[in-house]
């Protein structure tokens, strides 16, 4: 077995006694060890956190963290394989997504906020005052301080860095945690910071878990200036409670039971495509996936049978296989708690066009967290698996007759992370798209950003924005400055 996933504190590896496991979700076999950060580790991050701020890092412009973030994402690229091993090993997605997606959209996120940073400009005013007088007001950006950065299992490396990224470009320290179940990425990426000599205690990666580990001492220690968190809404709301006695700043990106909206004027063929990529990408574990699909009634039985007969020639195989689609669940534990909503579908009377089951391999792939792609018809509305986020490979689809019944049952939802409209209708779109209490809408597509537009979430899908200016404003302490002249 390899050497353990360590911690990087203060510019170099750190030990800790507590170790974990690393189980691959194919076959659940241990693939390696992972340090544990205990209070003390996490208090050693902070102060070498705020030494940085006090040292070097604090004395950095923005052309000179510019150009740090780029050689972050040269070493990205210099080591790419390695990434995508890593990616791979820890989650089980295929290789294909590894390479096409997560890893260049990691080296994708460091360039961007590079060159943001670097062009990035502030507000002027001139004042004409009452008695004639003059004055000017401008604003200027300073860093936040030390902030706290938690990333998920689902999307590890891409997550990970879009939160590293910008709060470093901002000129913060960076006290990092990766999710439990997917430490390889972060760690290597601890390993391009050393190699390109980063300055020492800028950047800190430490492991562990988030209740009674190392995720709550890192939101407890009262030198954290602010959160980033990607995970869970019971999580954040947990997180918001911690911090809201020191006022500090938090973004948050929450969970999400999104719609997609299929009108019956759509491309058939596109739209049948773009559900089952919005649905089962990832294996259907991204927080944008459409979990609910709302079908105008003309083409709906037409859209069922087509969309049964794609979800079933889905692949599930080994991540590097080049016909694989789909891989299995994060952990025993996700795994167990997709198949719970299974058996809760059939008990809230849905119907289960295909899927619903955990398939069989004959090989070591049985000891791992699979679970079939599942399509469901005939639920109503109020029922608990269209309303709580399951996060698998599932989607429920239901018939609509109407455009304001549509949006009025894509919006029922205590989420509002994204909706997917799909019609050839230009009127429509843009008459639409406005009125759904989402964060990000997609017409004809799934997926797709500009990193200049913003990011986030309403009700219990987030709160803030992050991406292009936004990460500004996030990532900063702004200060308005009024001289009369």
């Amino acid at each position: 077995m390899a050497e353990p996933i360590t911690h990087f504190i203060g510019g170099r590896f750190v030990e800790s006694a507590r170790r974990f496991p690393n189980v691959s979700p194919v076959d659940g076999t241990v693939v390696g060890e992972v340090c544990e950060a205990t209070a003390q580790e996490v208090d050693l991050a902070v102060r070498a956190a705020r030494d940085a701020l006090a040292g070097a890092w604090g004395r950095c412009g923005p052309t000179e963290r510019s150009d740090w973030l780029r050689k972050l994402a040269d070493g990205i690229e210099w080591h790419f394989d390695e990434f995508v091993e890593a990616e791979v090993r820890d989650t089980g997605r295929t290789v294909r997504q590894a390479r096409t997606l997560d890893v260049p959209r990691a080296i994708a996120n460091f360039r961007f906020f590079a060159d943001l940073v670097r062009h990035a400009h502030t507000e002027c005013f001139e004042t004409v005052t009452a008695d004639g007088g003059r004055a000017l007001n401008y604003t200027v950006r300073k860093p936040l301080g030390v902030v706290a950065a938690i990333s998920p299992w689902n999307l590890p490396v891409l997550l990970f860095s879009w939160k590293v990224a910008p709060a470093l470009a901002l000129g913060n320290a960076v006290v990092a945690k990766p999710s439990e179940e997917t430490p390889s990425s972060a760690f290597l990426l601890a390993q391009v910071a050393q190699d390109i000599d980063f300055p020492a205690g800028a950047f800190n990666v430490l492991h562990g878990f988030g209740s009674g580990s190392t995720g709550q001492a890192m939101i407890s220690h009262p030198g954290i200036d602010a959160v980033t968190f990607t995970g869970a809404s019971a999580t954040g709301a947990h997180i918001m409670k911690t911090v809201a006695d020191g006022v500090k700043d938090v973004s948050f990106e929450l969970g999400g039971k999104n719609a997609a909206i299929v009108f019956e004027d759509a491309d058939f063929d596109a739209a049948v495509e773009g559900v089952v990529k919005s649905s089962f990408t990832n294996s259907g574990q991204v927080c944008l996936c459409s979990e609910r699909v709302l079908v105008q009634r003309s083409i709906f039985d037409r859209f069922v049978a087509a969309l049964k007969a794609r979800t079933e020639a889905l692949v599930l195989g080994r991540p590097g296989h080049p016909d694989t689609d789909i891989g299995p669940m994060i952990s025993k534990k996700h795994q167990a708690k997709v198949l719970s909503y299974f058996q809760l579908a059939r008990d809230e009377g849905a119907t289960v066009v295909t899927g619903g089951d955990v398939p069989v391999f004959d090989d070591a792939r049985d000891q791992g967290f699979w679970v079939r792609p599942t399509l469901w018809t005939g639920l109503p509305d109020d029922a608990r698996c269209l309303r709580e986020e399951i996060f698998g490979p599932v989607c429920h689809v239901a018939p609509f007759d109407t455009e304001d019944e549509a949006v009025a049952r894509a919006n029922d939802s205590d989420y509002g992370l994204a909706t997917a409209i799909w019609t050839q209708n230009l009127s429509r779109a843009h008459r639409v798209a406005p009125r759904m209490r989402s964060g990000l809408v997609w017409v004809n597509t799934w997926y797709l950003r500009d990193l200049r537009t913003p990011f986030g979430g309403v009700r219990q899908s987030g709160i803030g924005r992050e991406g292009g200016r936004h990460s500004l404003d996030f990532y900063s302490e702004i200060t308005n400055i009024c001289i009369k002249v």
